[in-house]
């Protein structure tokens, strides 16, 4: 295909990405109060006496509610993102990759999924009790801005679902030939540092949380080497 011919593609399966968000939020818009109060049960759960969550501005429970329905609408609205993206990229494939296209959305789609249920059922409950009982410590009453708190947490989400997508992506990669079982051998310390560093980034400035995230980040690591064994054998290598 020439040049501009890939941009029309990238143009019409973007579009096709935009609709899927846009069909999502609008179903998300109308459950938005209980996605919202499934986003506060774990600061609830802690049982803090005098905890609360607050609002500072006028706008902020209506865009409060904008936010917690786009960030519900992505999650939706996943599987198509992912499906539009392996089609973007099929032209370039072989046949015999293009047969892993719905392998690629359904792992995709679960791996995401199981990194959104292990932020949210442990290292959210985690996290926020080390850093929340600072205060009890302090004897300061917490009041949290509903808009940071929501924040945290939807960056937490989607960060955790994205690096769970490590196994999946090695595979495509292991399969096109650009890594193998003995180059991520080889790589592990450097992998821990940068797995350290993503963690340091991602998380809250808590050890709790790092540590947390580096835990499952070094398992799917050893992961992704079984993955790039196996997809490399398929390749002869």
């Amino acid at each position: 295909m020439p040049f501009t011919s890939h941009l029309e593609e990238l143009r019409s399966r973007l579009i096709r990405c935009t609709l899927a968000i846009g069909v999502a939020f609008l179903i998300c818009f109308q459950f938005a109060d209980e996605i919202f109060f499934a986003l506060a049960e774990p600061l609830r759960r802690l049982q803090i006496a005098d905890l609360t969550l607050i609002g500072t501005a006028v706008t902020e429970a209506f865009f409060t509610k904008m936010k917690i329905s786009f960030f519900a609408a992505i999650i939706c609205a996943l599987p198509v993102l992912l499906w539009q993206g392996w089609q973007f990229v099929g032209p370039g494939l072989y046949e015999h990759e293009k047969r892993y296209t719905r392998s690629f959305v359904f792992f995709g789609s679960f791996l995401f999924l199981a990194g959104v249920a292990f932020c949210y059922g442990i290292v959210l409950q985690k996290g926020l009790a080390f850093l929340l009982q600072r205060y009890q410590a302090l004897q300061v009453q917490p009041a949290i801005q509903v808009g940071n708190y929501l924040s945290l947490v939807m960056r937490l989400v989607v960060a955790f679902g994205v690096m769970f997508q490590l196994p999946v992506v090695t595979f495509f990669l292991a399969r096109v030939g650009l890594v193998d079982h003995r180059l991520l051998i080889h790589y592990f310390g450097y992998a821990v540092i940068g797995m350290a560093i993503i963690s340091a980034i991602l998380t809250p400035p808590d050890l709790i949380s790092q540590i947390l995230l580096m835990i499952p980040l070094s398992l799917l690591y050893g992961v992704s080497i079984g993955v790039a064994y196996v997809a490399g054998k398929k390749n002869g290598l």
